[in-house]
């Protein structure tokens, strides 16, 4: 197999970002991943962690500078460019370290949960564009119908890791919902990302404030979308609890629930959002990046014993997933992703409506057209702060009682080191630190005040 994102950091002619300009054998010729005749096959998977190395360090040597990269090589030519970075950097010692290091998998054929929802991009699109493989795993995605299922097979120990929302691993660590167990999330998929979708019937009810009595969807009770809905009817004076209904429903079935009148509109992952206005029943209300910019929704998680008896397997596991969330990142290549993750065992979607939202041009149901490049983004920095949000609007709504522990439980569960590792590794950028400070709706929260910000709500559970 062939790895497009693995073109040779030693040429001018390969942009490593496969973005407008290329001339890799692949973007010449339009092939994608996985096609024999896209570009000369790598050998063996030695020569592809060789060239996974090789492509990181030459990237943080030109600080994932391209256009420096790319006029270096053509003045000093392929050989004249690996003698300079050989000159400054033990290239071979480094290959030998990495690989003595990393060890090999100590199981490689996995079984991974996924819910067909355009948040699990990385962990999707890791499996047909060659991720898993480059790192020696044979990965089997599992689509799952629902989270309950996804934690439910993730405790049986039926999946050995799964595409979870952010909260679950803390709820599932303090055994809230279900029996208790450690888990770890190393690995945030996606950024942003989801959106308040009502029914075309409510296009004269923009207003939160007319909502009383309306029956809202969410995928999951421990999910960013119930905590974001929640939160943003309570700014606009409704309580959650008394003056809407809101179920849990499967991502899959929410437009057709909205159809049948089961829903008076949904706090949903896409492609379900745009799916709606597909096919004329819902509008888009609003982005939930609006309601907090950069909010995490979707994570990569395994068990804590997963990670620590087979630390190989989960670091390999870990770079596959980064790596493709990196290359997710860039809205260059959001079209190519979007065909990948299309078919029937994927998202089994119209590549059109992945389109939409992965680029961020979209029709919203009002007639307009819309450009937000950054309705959905990717990054998989799982930032402790984070962690203490989410465990405030759990003790919020009633989800955990008691004295909370919050820093503890969010350094437990939300594993920055091994992502900054992992990240660095890499060649990536990777932030200094965990905490810092988030503005939602124009409320300031301070992690380092997590029970203060709880009590700063009038609206509450116990209030």
């Amino acid at each position: 197999m062939t790895f497009k994102s693995l073109g040779d950091p030693f040429a001018s002619d390969t942009d490593l970002r496969h973005s407008k300009g290329c001339g890799c054998p692949s973007c010449a010729t339009g092939h994608h991943h996985g096609h024999a005749d896209a570009a000369p096959a790598l050998a063996s998977s030695e020569d592809v962690m060789d060239r996974a190395i090789e492509s990181a360090v030459v990237r943080s040597i030109f600080g994932q500078d391209e256009f420096s990269r790319r006029g270096f090589a053509k003045l000093a030519g392929a050989g004249g460019l690996a003698a300079a970075v050989a000159s400054v950097f033990p290239l071979d010692a480094a290959k030998a370290a990495i690989k003595d290091t990393l060890g090999a998998p100590e199981k490689s054929k996995l079984n991974v949960g996924f819910v067909p929802i355009t948040c699990a991009t990385p962990i999707i699109m890791a499996h047909p564009m060659g991720f898993y493989e480059r790192y020696g795993l044979d990965v089997s995605l599992i689509k799952t119908a629902g989270w309950a299922v996804a934690r439910d097979k993730s405790l049986n120990n039926e999946y050995d890791a799964a595409h979870m929302l952010t909260p679950m691993p803390l709820a599932i660590t303090l055994g809230t919902g279900s029996t208790a167990q450690p888990f770890v999330m190393p690995a945030v998929e996606n950024i942003n990302g989801q959106a308040i979708v009502l029914h075309v019937d409510h296009m004269d009810k923009r207003d939160p404030k007319q909502w009383k009595g309306f029956k809202f969807g969410v995928p999951f009770d421990f999910s960013m979308h119930n905590f974001l809905l929640r939160y943003y009817v309570a700014e606009h004076g409704l309580d959650p609890d008394k003056d809407i209904q809101i179920r849990v429903v499967p991502p899959p079935e929410m437009v057709a629930n909205l159809k049948a009148g089961n829903l008076d509109g949904y706090l949903s992952p896409d492609p379900f959002n745009q799916r709606a206005v597909w096919e004329k029943v819902g509008f888009i209300h609003t982005l939930t990046k609006d309601i907090w910019e950069g909010h995490p929704c979707c994570a990569f998680a395994c068990s804590a014993k997963f990670a620590n008896e087979m630390p190989n397997t989960y670091g390999a596991l870990l770079k596959s997933i980064i790596d493709a969330t990196h290359y997710a990142a860039d809205p260059a290549n959001r079209k190519e992703i979007s065909s990948a993750i299309a078919p029937a065992n994927y998202l089994n979607q119209p590549v059109p409506v992945i389109e939409q939202v992965l680029t961020g041009r979209f029709a919203d149901g009002l007639g307009n057209i819309q450009d937000v490049p950054d309705r959905i983004d990717f990054d998989p920095f799982p930032w402790h702060s984070m962690g203490v949000w989410i465990l405030t609007q759990m003790k919020r709504w009633g989800y955990i009682e008691g004295d909370v522990d919050y820093k503890t439980v969010a350094e437990q569960v939300y594993l920055a080191s091994d992502a900054r590792k992992v990240m660095k590794d890499l060649g990536y950028e990777a932030p200094t630190e965990t905490y810092k400070s988030y503005t939602i709706m124009g409320k300031t929260f301070d992690p380092h005040q997590p029970e203060a910000y709880v009590d700063s709500f009038a609206i509450r559970r116990g209030v």
